[in-house]
């Protein structure tokens, strides 16, 4: 996004969209409406909503930017009127195009009233399975398959988001899914999952504090970490050496630990490369582990690893700088 033709108010009311959104938003495209094509005041929102997404144009008007902008739907949703016949106040009505919150808003409006509409349409439908799952679901979003009855439900179409930061704790694409169950329906199927994932998340949780107690095993070897995450404790740094010879070691942890090993990184602190880099290592795995070992017996392990390795680091470094 081209943020320098952006009008000032235009531009932070899409940035502040962008970052302060409880959903991933993202502008498609941007093109200008006015005579100066310079100005861009018309883009594309691309909005998730169940397992697809819904797309609108959000046009504003850069030759008056105080205006509010109107907002066209998909072709699909021509009858889709959100504030037709409401006498009530809307984000519209009294919009303030100096606050920047004023658009995310209106789309965090809008978007209820689009879940609301999608489901008075499938009340619509003659169909009494499907009116029973929405009816138990009021406050999910469900896709339901229309085109034939279902005598008994079909599994739902389910997919998983995690926010950054529950992705820093915790890998969703990892999470099986539970079974579903000749005559379940979708209310007693959601629990189960909710269940799981909580579960999962709780052991996540835990894990953070094997992580942390492996960090403070390497101090004794290590002395204190150059620089460590202190809050997911994914990765640490600590300062060693050989004889005269300094590096660092970079440890790298995933999700999966203590069941996989960290990775290890060496860094020379006297060599360097023809562009001025720092040499590295590739990413050492040959070590002795086990998940079962306490993280005292683990970082004297890693330790012991690396005295060796650490000649051999050396003589790469200084065949490395001879060339």
């Amino acid at each position: 996004m081209a943020v320098d033709t952006v009008p000032p108010l235009i531009g932070a009311q899409i940035n502040y969209l962008l970052s302060h959104a409880p959903f991933s938003v993202k502008v498609e495209q941007m093109w200008s409406g006015c005579k100066n094509p310079n100005l861009l005041d018309r883009f594309t929102l691309v909005i998730p909503y169940c397992l697809d997404y819904i797309k609108w144009d959000v046009i504003y008007n850069a030759l008056y930017p105080l205006l509010a902008p109107d907002i066209i739907f998909g072709a699909d949703d021509e009858s889709f009127q959100p504030y037709s016949g409401k006498s009530g106040k809307n984000r519209l009505a009294d919009w303030n195009s100096r606050d920047p919150t004023r658009l995310l808003s209106l789309i965090m409006e809008l978007r209820d009233s689009y879940v609301a509409y999608q489901r008075k349409r499938i009340g619509e439908v003659d169909d009494d399975r499907l009116k029973f799952e929405v009816d138990t679901m009021l406050t999910r979003e469900v896709i339901f398959q229309f085109g034939k009855k279902y005598s008994t439900a079909p599994p739902p179409r389910l997919k998983l988001i995690s926010s950054l930061e529950l992705k820093a704790l915790f890998s969703i694409e990892d999470f099986k899914l539970p079974s579903w169950l000749d005559g379940m329906c979708t209310a007693e199927y959601l629990p189960t999952v909710e269940e799981l994932l909580n579960s999962h998340i709780k052991d996540a949780v835990s894990s953070i504090e094997t992580r942390r107690k492996f960090i403070l095993a390497l101090a004794p070897h290590f002395g204190r970490p150059v620089e460590a995450d202190s809050v997911f404790c994914r990765k640490s740094t600590f300062l060693a050496s050989c004889g005269v010879f300094t590096f660092l070691v970079y440890f790298s942890f995933s999700l999966q630990f203590p069941k996989q090993k960290p990775a290890l990184v060496l860094q020379s602190c006297q060599h360097f490369n023809s562009y001025g880099v720092p040499v590295k290592s590739s990413t050492l795995a040959d070590f002795p582990w086990s998940p079962r070992w306490q993280p005292s017996e683990m970082a004297e392990r890693v330790f012991d690893f690396l005295a060796d390795e650490s000649l051999n680091f050396k003589k790469y470094c200084n065949q490395l700088n001879q060339h």
